[in-house]
């Protein structure tokens, strides 16, 4: 077990930290589906407790500290209560729990989140049996794990996603070209079906003067050939200077993007959740895709985007075609999708069934 280390030497309250005894681990180097989710919780957390991060830095919290030092922040129990809490995300946090929990012997639970829609393999499937409590984001990846305490689907922070008083404005301030934006979000790699996403707007962009597609994220050097192929194809359909790879953009500059879109397209192969229609709604943007994730669950039943089985982008291009060229209904499916995820997908329900948690493992002991 080697916990990754620290950004930061320090959060404020240094190795005295955890007064409320919360510490979120962060341990993954990139800013991921997982990160964004923890940071939006943590952050209407803050407002409870005392949070105090763990590893790399989660924007708008608290500097993090370092796995060694939230060891030494934890070795007595937290004023008023029998131990901290350590949430967990990932493999490496929950390998790191263990350590602090079972060798260290520190007066720690640890709690994980769960978004997986598969049987996790092996080694995966021990951390998580070692999980003091599991919170499940929703009914079927809760068949996968023991120890589901709730079902709380991730939220999405609907301050920081919200509408743009003029989509059009937005878009020109990007500094994106064309009249409109369609976007696919994460990384860049098969799985997340961005061959889909680029096939779908070859045969759309033709169909709809203005559009300009964005393939938004990072390839990891084993995926460098996937994405020079991509490359390859958008060259070959002519349409280099309508779908550009803008590369990985930074999250605290993702919502002004995000709000000048006109539409968001996910065409993943296996997806456990999805966050980026979360965020897409939440800016009043519907968005297409496909039958994977929680995505058909976000829709609506078609009111705030559509799903395609399969990912098909035969289909899925079709479908944008049409939402795009009827102004109306895109107007009202905007409208719908900010709407629910109002209604039905904030962070601050998210955060909250996350403490009910929390509070009544204290509770317990």
């Amino acid at each position: 077990m080697s916990p990754h280390p620290a950004s930061s030497p320090s959060g404020p309250g240094g190795c005295d930290g955890g007064r409320d005894g919360l510490f979120v681990l962060n341990m993954h180097r990139n800013f991921t589906g997982v990160t964004a989710t923890a940071t939006a919780v943590a952050r209407q957390q803050l407002v409870r407790y005392d949070v105090q991060i763990v590893g790399r830095p989660l924007p708008g919290c608290p500097e993090p500290m370092s796995f060694w030092q939230a060891c030494r922040a934890s070795r007595e129990r937290p004023p008023g209560k029998p131990f901290h809490i350590w949430h967990v995300r990932r493999n490496p946090e929950m390998q790191a729990g263990i350590f602090a929990r079972d060798i260290l012997r520190l007066p720690v639970r640890l709690v994980f989140t769960s978004a997986a829609q598969r049987r996790h393999s092996a080694w995966p499937r021990w951390l998580i049996s070692r999980m003091d409590a599991v919170i499940a984001t929703t009914p079927e990846a809760a068949k996968f794990v023991p120890g589901v305490r709730i079902v709380a689907p991730h939220g999405v922070d609907t301050g920081r996603f919200h509408p743009a008083l003029s989509r059009d404005e937005a878009w020109v301030r990007s500094g994106y070209p064309g009249t409109a934006g369609i976007a696919a979000i994460g990384r860049i790699r098969p799985e997340k079906g961005t061959d889909r996403f680029v096939a779908a707007m070859i045969e759309a962009l033709p169909r709809l003067p203005g559009s300009t597609a964005l393939v938004i994220g990072k390839a990891a050097s084993e995926h460098a050939s996937f994405l020079a192929g991509l490359k390859s194809q958008v060259a070959a359909a002519g349409l280099e200077q309508r779908i550009l790879f803008p590369g990985e953009i930074g999250p605290d500059a993702m919502p002004d993007l995000v709000r000048g879109l006109s539409l968001l397209v996910a065409l993943p192969r296996y997806e456990g959740y999805g966050v980026t229609p979360l965020e897409a709604m939440a800016s009043g943007v519907p968005f297409v895709a496909s039958d994977a994730g929680w995505f058909e669950e976000f829709s609506g039943d078609g009111a705030a985007g559509l799903v395609i089985p399969e990912g098909d982008p035969g289909r899925a291009a079709d479908e944008i075609v049409a939402m795009l060229s009827d102004p109306e209904r895109h107007a009202a499916m905007s409208d719908a999708a900010r709407t629910r995820a109002l209604d039905r997908f904030s962070v601050a329900a998210e955060a909250e069934a996350i403490n009910a948690v929390y509070e009544a493992l204290w509770a317990e002991a």
